[in-house]
């Protein structure tokens, strides 16, 4: 009996002592489960209701092709109505009607707000806002620009274009240039290798990051051996030139070409053998051979004061300027421009055509002739006065800009050449 007790008295030891060890082991592991991560997620729908978050969720939606403004909020998740609540909201200050393709719709929402955007441009964007309960508020807001200046450097050893580009000109840029200096420089005949240009240029971006724009600030072009300065100045009127660094106007009465050519195939003369009709009379114009279609533009501001077609000279155009005393014309047009009509009155450098070959011609070129007091001078030997000069009252504030340009332009180009 006392054998089975002492026996009793041990299997019992070893059964609490286990049972205490199990104990341990469930406390341990519900503590350990406290700390852990893998706990049960729980769904969203359950605790939203309960919980408010001032974090904004925005959805972005891109018009394609064929989208109307009403597909577009649809897509970013309106009710019909409420689409058609925002449209007639945002008539006021902006037709939705007008979406460009590329451009973005928005929306965001808060506890406090929902609201929509539209990119109307670079430099505007259409925003509506609503409460709960409330109407849609509508407003044109600028978004903001930055900039960076740049500066670019190149000697012409091909072309143009060609050593712009490799010096990391874009062609923007160099029509740009070309436009500044086209009233001194004939960039098809005056070129010669060893002509050297610098560029300081200002490039802008939106909100988003994108290039919107790029504005010549300052340029120097050397041709023959002569310097040619650019200064960008707005005046207090807010009229924007660009003058030489004694404020004197780059810009002249007449461009000294209207078209962007490729050689001249005539010139002006009193006696030249018609290559069509093989007799010998005179060309009172000169002819620049140049690609069908491209752009023909007016070399001054003036009156169209003959529009269609004359003969041999097939689609022409005449334009009387505005000093009353100088005409041009532009003869072998292969169509006129949109919008071009008798008696429209057109500026300086707008495109009135595009080059062909109608009338009698053997290939694709402009006729151009100039005339004073309706006679015929030599396009290529008239001398073009200069546009007004910087006004006299605002002569040291354009010095001082020009000043701080040009050195702007030496100081980058000493470091371009350290590399």
């Amino acid at each position: 009996m006392n054998s089975f007790i002492t026996r009793w008295g041990k299997y019992s030891f070893l059964l609490a002592t286990i049972l205490f060890l199990i104990f341990v082991m469930f406390i341990t592991s519900i503590q350990g489960n406290a700390g852990r991560d893998d706990t049960p997620v729980v769904h969203h729908e359950w605790i939203l209701p309960s919980i408010k978050t001032n974090h904004d969720v925005e959805t972005t939606e891109v018009v394609k092709s064929g989208d109307t403004a009403g597909l577009v909020l649809a897509r970013l998740g309106l009710p019909a109505s409420e689409a058609a609540n925002v449209i007639h909201a945002a008539v006021s200050v902006y037709n939705l009607k007008n979406i460009r393709i590329g451009h973005k719709f928005q929306k965001k929402i808060s506890d406090q707000y929902i609201e929509i955007t539209y990119q109307i441009d670079a430099k505007e964007r259409l925003v509506l806002t609503s409460q709960p309960g409330k109407t849609w508020q509508v407003e044109i807001v600028q978004r903001p620009l930055f900039s960076r200046t740049n500066m670019v450097e190149g000697v012409i050893q091909d072309s143009l274009f060609y050593d712009a580009g490799k010096a990391g000109l874009e062609d923007a840029l160099t029509i740009q240039l070309v436009n500044i200096f086209a009233w001194d420089i004939d960039f098809v005949r005056d070129l010669r290798k060893g002509d050297a240009f610098k560029v300081l240029y200002e490039e802008s971006f939106d909100d988003e990051g994108k290039r919107v724009d790029y504005t010549i600030l300052s340029a120097e072009f050397t041709n023959r051996g002569h310097v040619y300065t650019a200064i960008r100045y707005t005046d207090k009127k807010g009229n924007i030139e660009y003058y030489d660094a004694e404020g004197r106007n780059l810009r002249k009465t007449y461009l000294k070409s209207p078209v962007r050519y490729s050689r001249i195939s005539s010139r002006f003369t009193v006696s030249r053998k018609h290559p069509i009709l093989g007799y010998t009379r005179a060309h009172r114009g000169v002819d620049y051979a140049a690609k069908s279609g491209t752009p023909i533009h007016a070399i001054g501001d003036g009156k169209v004061v003959y529009k269609g077609w004359k003969g041999g000279y097939g689609r022409f155009i005449e334009i009387r300027h505005t000093n009353g005393i100088h005409s041009t014309a532009y003869a072998h047009m292969s169509r006129y421009a949109k919008g071009i009509r008798k008696g429209s009155f057109v500026k300086q450098g707008q495109v009135i055509g595009y080059v062909g070959m109608s009338g009698l011609a053997t290939g694709p070129h402009l006729h151009f002739e100039f005339r004073s007091r309706g006679r015929a001078v030599n396009p290529l030997r008239v001398k073009y006065k200069a546009a007004k000069p910087v006004p006299k009252t605002e002569l040291t504030a354009f010095r001082l800009k020009a000043k701080e340009m040009l050195q702007l332009m030496a100081v980058q180009s000493q470091l371009n050449a350290w590399g």
